[in-house]
C-alpha cells in the first residue's frame, strides 16, 4: 500500500513520491497572530499534524515547517487600536497560538520562522526575480509583474487556483506605482510610524506572499514535497507563491494540500461574522483531546460545520475508546490493521480510519464480556497503534497531563474512590439503597461509574 494525496494543483489524488528517498518535506502556513485562536484556525494545526504523524509512522524522516507570520496589517491596525506596541501585541497572541496547539497535542515543528526574522532572504529573492525580469521597484515597494510572468514560456499562473487572470483581483488597495492592477507587492514602501527594514529600493516591510517563499525555500530547498494550508489561501497567497517562486527558478511545492473550513449556519467561521469560537472556551466545554479528535474526525478537505452537539457527540465517541482501554488496564501497542493503513493510505481518509477503530472497540468489548481476555488486549493493542497515529492514543494524553488539570483529576479520583469504596461495602451489606444513592450521586456531578471484572472504573462524562 502507498500514500496517495489529493494535490490541488492538479486536481487530482496522487501518489506520494518523496522528493529525497525515506524524507519528506512539509511547509504549513501558519498563524497571524492578531487574536485569540478559534477552532477555525487550529483545524489547519490538526490536520496537518495527522499528515506528519502518518508520514512519521511510515518511516519518514519529516521536516515540517509552520511559519509564524509577524508583521501584517491586520497585526499593525489591532495594535493600534488598542495602543499597544505591534510587537507586544503579535508576541501575546502567538502565545495564544502555541498554547492552543499544545492543548491540542500538536507536535511541535521542526522550525517555526517568523517573517521579520527572514528580510535578508526576502531581499535576495526580490534581488533574483528583478534581474529575471518578473519584479520591479516603484516608490520604495517592490511589485512582481504577473503580465511579464504570465507572457512567460512555461507560466502556470492560475492553475493551482483554477481562477482567469484577467478576473483576479489582488485585494491590494494601494497602488504606488504599480504597472498594472493584478501586480502584487513583495515588499511595501515604508508608512509614517510602522515598522521598517531596509533595503537596497528602500525601507519597508515584507508582502505577505514573498515571506512564504523566502522561508519555505531558505529551510526546505528551492523544491520540497509538500505545502499545507487552509482552503482560504489557495488565492491570492498561494498562487502567488508558486508564481513568485517558478518564477524565481525554483521547483516549489511538489504537492499542494488544503483543509476545509469549519463553519457555522453554514458560514465560514470568521471574526468578521462575529462567530468565533476560541478555542479556550471550547475547552470549558469538552477536553483537549475531545476537541482535537472532533477537529480531526471529518476528512480534512470537508466542510466542518460546528454545533455543540456534534462537539459532544464528537467527545462521546471517544470516550467510547478511552473506557474500552481502560478496562484493560496496562496494554503495549500492537499492529496496525491494514484496512486502517488502508484508509489512511487513501488521502488520509480520517473518519474510515475511525470507523476502524470503533469497531475494534466493539470487538474488543465483545472479548471482555465473553471472558476473552486475550483477544481483548491484542485488539487493545491495535487500538492503540491506531488512536497513537491520530494523535489520541487515550495512554499518551493520560501519561501527558501535567499542571493544574493532572491535580485536580488526581484530587477527583481520591473522591470517587471514597465514594465507590462506599458503594461497593453497601452492596456486600445489600445496603441498595445508599448504593443508588452514591452511584445517582456521583451520575449528577458528571462520573460514569463502569462495573468491570476488575472492580468499578469511573469516567467523567462531558456535561451539555
Amino acid at each position: 500500500m502507498t500514500l496517495s494525496l489529493y494535490d490541488t494543483g492538479t486536481r487530482s489524488l496522487r501518489e506520494f513520491t518523496p522528493l529525497r528517498e525515506g524524507k519528506a518535506s512539509v511547509y504549513l502556513c501558519g498563524a497571524t497572530p492578531q487574536a485569540q485562536p478559534h477552532i477555525g484556525h487550529v483545524r489547519s494545526g490538526v490536520a496537518f499534524d495527522i499528515l506528519r504523524r502518518w508520514l512519521l509512522a511510515q518511516g519518514y524522516d519529516v521536516a515540517f515547517v509552520r511559519n509564524v507570520t509577524d508583521i501584517d496589517d491586520k497585526i499593525l491596525t489591532k495594535a493600534a487600536e488598542n495602543n499597544r506596541p505591534w510587537w507586544e501585541w503579535v508576541s501575546t497572541y502567538e502565545r495564544e497560538f502555541t498554547w492552543a496547539y499544545n492543548q491540542l497535542g500538536v507536535l511541535p515543528p521542526s522550525v517555526e520562522p517568523r517573517a521579520t526574522g527572514h528580510v535578508t532572504q526576502m531581499v535576495e529573492y526580490m534581488q533574483r526575480l528583478i534581474d529575471a525580469g518578473f519584479a520591479y521597484a516603484a516608490e520604495g515597494s517592490v511589485y512582481f509583474d504577473v503580465a511579464a510572468w504570465v507572457a512567460a514560456e512555461g507560466s502556470d499562473y492560475g492553475a493551482l487556483s483554477g481562477n482567469r487572470v484577467e478576473e483576479m483581483e489582488q485585494g491590494e488597495t494601494e497602488n504606488c506605482g504599480k504597472r498594472g492592477p493584478r501586480d502584487f507587492a513583495l515588499w511595501k514602501a515604508a508608512k509614517p510610524g510602522e515598522p521598517a527594514w531596509p533595503t537596497p529600493w528602500g525601507a519597508g516591510r515584507p508582502g505577505w506572499h514573498l515571506e512564504c517563499s523566502a522561508m519555505a525555500t531558505y529551510y526546505l530547498g528551492g523544491e520540497f514535497d509538500i505545502h499545507c494550508g487552509g482552503l482560504d489561501l489557495q488565492f491570492p497567497h498561494h498562487e502567488n507563491e508558486a508564481a513568485q517562486s517558478h518564477a524565481a527558478g525554483d521547483g516549489f511545492a511538489r504537492y499542494w494540500l488544503h483543509n476545509h473550513w469549519v463553519t457555522m449556519a453554514g458560514e465560514k467561521m470568521s471574526k468578521s461574522l462575529g462567530n468565533v469560537l476560541s478555542v479556550p472556551h471550547i475547552l470549558t466545554l469538552v477536553r483537549p483531546v475531545e476537541l482535537r479528535y472532533y477537529l480531526g474526525s471529518a476528512h480534512y478537505r470537508s466542510v466542518l460545520e460546528y454545533s455543540e452537539e456534534a462537539l459532544h457527540e464528537a467527545a462521546a465517541g471517544y470516550r467510547r475508546i478511552e473506557d474500552f482501554l481502560r478496562r484493560l488496564g496496562e496494554v503495549e501497542a500492537g499492529t496496525r490493521p491494514e484496512t486502517f493503513d488502508a484508509a489512511m493510505n487513501e488521502d488520509l481518509s480520517v473518519p474510515r480510519a475511525l470507523a476502524e477503530i470503533h469497531t475494534a472497540v466493539r470487538a474488543g468489548n465483545s472479548a471482555l464480556a465473553a471472558g476473552e481476555e486475550e483477544r481483548a488486549r491484542e485488539i487493545g493493542g491495535q487500538v492503540r497503534a491506531m488512536t497513537s497515529v491520530l494523535g489520541i492514543d487515550p495512554y499518551d494524553w493520560a501519561e501527558g497531563q501535567t499542571g493544574a488539570g493532572a491535580e485536580l483529576h488526581e484530587a477527583l479520583d481520591i473522591l470517587v474512590q471514597a465514594e465507590l469504596e462506599r458503594r461497593a461495602q453497601a452492596r456486600a451489606e445489600k445496603n441498595w439503597a445508599v448504593a443508588d444513592e452514591v452511584r445517582d450521586r456521583l451520575a449528577a456531578a458528571g462520573v460514569e461509574v463502569t462495573d468491570t471484572p476488575e472492580g468499578p472504573q469511573w469516567s467523567l462524562r462531558a456535561r451539555n
